[in-house]
């Protein structure tokens, strides 16, 4: 047996899970840089099933919850961040089957490619097992992240910026770098967020893009409150 055989027998256990169909496991872990035959449509298919079956919970879960509390914690669930770590979890990076390119570039650790894998492994499950089996598995991987999950966790300025701006049916912030200085290990962000209510975008400096952004966004709260 190879190690690849080994590696792929391991993350079966892990995920709780044994394919009828290998062929759609392999599809799974397969990304569009190694060809054509690739986990792409799969991936559509998992992120509807996982916006559904995390949704179902939440709704059953919170009764008291608005719509959008029940947004706001399902976006935070199925983000790409949260699908990243899921997956290294398992360890899928190392099961994952990519072009040379991408996989001499480190894509087997990048956030964006382990999250569409594990959309890819959902619509594989339910394609293989139907609904209740991909249902399944999801409520077990989310597990431990459904039972901490609390309606009052405070959001960071960024969702509550979205959030005010699609309660009044208004396009979602944009958010541009327009300088980043010092050396390569102390960078400095400076990032604008524009925003259809206001006037002039809103402007902030940070250690990384997302502190900038997140500070931008709180600037640009602040501003709508005292305007709206």
């Amino acid at each position: 047996m190879s190690v690849n055989k080994i590696s792929r027998e391991r993350l079966l256990r892990r995920l709780g899970y044994e394919f009828s169909d290998k062929k759609l496991c392999q599809l799974a872990l397969t990304h569009r840089s190694y060809g054509s035959i690739n986990n792409e449509r799969l991936e559509f298919l998992g992120d509807s099933i996982l916006n559904f079956v995390i949704g179902e919970d939440l709704f059953r879960r919170f009764p008291e919850a608005k719509e959008g509390q029940l947004s706001r914690l399902r976006a935070q669930l199925v983000k790409g961040e949260t699908l990243a770590e899921i997956a290294r979890e398992f360890d899928m990076g190392e099961n994952l089957t990519l072009g040379e390119g991408e996989m001499k570039s480190g894509g087997f650790r990048r956030d964006s490619i382990l999250a569409d894998t594990v959309e890819a492994l959902i619509g594989a499950i339910h394609l293989d097992s139907g609904a209740e089996a991909s249902k399944g598995r999801v409520l077990a991987w989310y597990h431990s992240r459904l039972e901490a999950i609390r309606l009052d966790e405070k959001k960071d300025p960024k969702t509550e910026l979205q959030e005010l701006l699609q309660s009044r049916k208004k396009p979602l912030p944009e958010y541009e770098v327009v300088d980043i200085a010092g050396e390569a290990h102390a960078q400095i962000f400076t990032v604008e967020c524009h925003c259809v209510l206001l006037s002039k975008p809103t402007s902030a400096k940070g250690s990384s893009r997302r502190v900038a952004e997140k500070k931008a966004a709180d600037q640009a709260l602040t501003q709508l409150c005292k305007k709206l």
